[in-house]
């Protein structure tokens, strides 16, 4: 049996080599984990031990495919969990991500499928994130460019946000882009901010928000 810390690794190995693709070094492990790197190379080394990632010397880790389909029912219980917390318990959107980390090792398969059931079997949690299906086959983690990248002019859609902090949830919901927000560029700065027309008027948001915003081209 796996404890709670080493899902975690599988989990955020995961989300980076969806990010950024494999393999992934132990310094990116170590920020996304607020680790150090010595924690993550000897974790790494009881993970490869398992069978669950293989590493390449002075590269960084991959998943294998038995470590992918743990992450997959991590990542799973954890979009559920934070899709549950917003439509039946009435979280805001910037506060499931903490109790969903805190809930997502602890629930059982068959609370899973109820709680996927009572949801109607979502696709996305509320930051727009993929849920993976009961089955585990991978989800395409790369949808939408991000906004960050777009032109002036350019109308899109806001199809995924980051959930990892809380602070830019916020305050993107009082900017009022959320996932299904129709949304024009209206100014790229060279200085790195990004001007946005939403149905709420402009906003202008700082170049590292702009990034953890993606986005699909409106019909």
């Amino acid at each position: 049996m796996l404890s709670d810390v080493m899902e975690d690794y599988l989990k955020a190995i995961y989300v980076l080599q969806s990010e950024q693709g494999p393999p992934v070094s132990t310094s990116a492990i170590a920020e996304y984990l607020e680790k150090t790197s010595p924690s993550v190379t000897d974790m790494l080394g009881k993970l490869e031990e398992r069978g669950l990632v293989e590493r390449e010397p002075y590269r960084g880790a991959e998943l294998t495919a038995e470590g992918e389909a743990v992450a997959l029912e991590i990542v799973r219980h954890h979009r559920l969990l934070e899709a549950f917390l917003a439509e039946r318990l009435d979280y805001d959107w910037s506060e499931v991500h903490e109790e969903a980390d805190a809930l997502e090792h602890h629930i059982s398969e068959a609370f899973e499928r109820r709680v996927a059931e009572a949801l109607g079997d979502p696709a996305v949690d509320p930051h727009g994130d993929p849920i993976p299906s009961a089955d585990l086959e991978p989800v395409d983690e790369g949808s939408g460019a991000r906004l960050a990248d777009r032109e002036e002019g350019d109308r899109v859609v806001v199809v995924r946000v980051s959930d990892r902090d809380e602070d830019e949830l916020d305050y993107l919901a009082d900017a009022g882009i959320t996932p299904g927000t129709e949304i024009e560029v209206v100014d790229v700065a060279p200085f790195g901010m990004v001007t946005v027309a939403t149905p709420a008027g402009e906003q202008s948001l700082p170049a590292e928000i702009a990034r953890s915003i993606r986005v699909e081209d409106a019909d």
